[in-house]
């Protein structure tokens, strides 16, 4: 008897086990230059379950990086760029909206580094962001004279952690934006696919002469669970 109440427990424990989702989302971005595979930070809940609510819509099907700045970032999620009648080759594009902003969530640990996921935003005072327009950074390393300099003028006084600067200038990305908007995930797999997008022939509006259409999906549950399992091994 005791037996076959051990091997319940244990068969219970292992269902609840399998039972449980995911710790973190991803989702895949595919382009004619390759895909990547990001990570949605779980610190930034509204940015990231805005991202999903999209992303299962298929709304981002279509739309094209239409801004990009090598060594700095590639901009995307328009929905103008999806119409054909305003995304005519020279047209400026980048106004387009769902409507409705998402509160910032800026959070001391998550900075931009290179491959970050972030909101693109207008010059509103409270830092809300772009309802659905996005950006991956790409990035340059920086010196601690030119983010001491930052520190005094874009910055505004706000000190760039220690650690933070070790990344910076080990790996890059683009500093002078933190604390102005909200990263919210990061590229895990496939960051050449952002260095291919980001090198591409552009106008003088930085949109790229041949047009960069996307295709964004959430992957499956059990996707997730391997990539949890890979990225983060000491976590059950």
């Amino acid at each position: 008897m005791k037996r076959l109440f051990t091997t319940a427990l244990f068969l219970m424990a292992v269902t609840i086990a399998f039972a449980k989702g995911p710790k973190n989302q991803y989702v895949r971005i595919k382009t004619s230059y390759g895909d990547c595979i990001i990570r949605l930070y779980n610190e930034t809940p509204k940015h990231r379950d805005n991202f999903i609510k999209l992303v299962k819509k298929g709304f981002y099907n279509g739309t094209l990086f239409h801004r990009v700045i090598q060594n700095f970032m590639i901009q995307g999620g328009d929905p103008d760029s999806r119409d054909t009648s305003k995304a005519k080759p020279g047209a400026e594009l980048g106004n387009g909206d769902v409507g409705y902003t998402v509160p910032a969530e800026f959070r001391d640990s998550l900075f931009h580094k290179r491959g970050v996921l972030a909101a693109a935003r207008d010059d509103n005072p409270a830092k809300a962001s772009s309802g659905c327009q996005f950006y991956i950074v790409e990035g340059k390393r920086f010196t601690d004279g030119k983010m001491d300099t930052l520190e005094n003028t874009r910055l505004k006084g706000f000190k760039i952690p220690a650690w933070q600067r070790e990344y910076y200038k080990s790996v890059g990305g683009a500093p002078h934006l933190d604390h102005g908007y909200t990263v919210y995930g990061e590229v895990v797999s496939g960051i050449d696919m952002v260095d291919r997008i980001a090198a591409v022939k552009k106008d003088e509006r930085d949109r790229p002469v041949e047009n960069v259409a996307m295709t964004v999906e959430l992957l499956s549950s059990k996707e997730c669970k391997q990539l949890d399992a890979m990225l983060f091994p000491g976590n059950k």
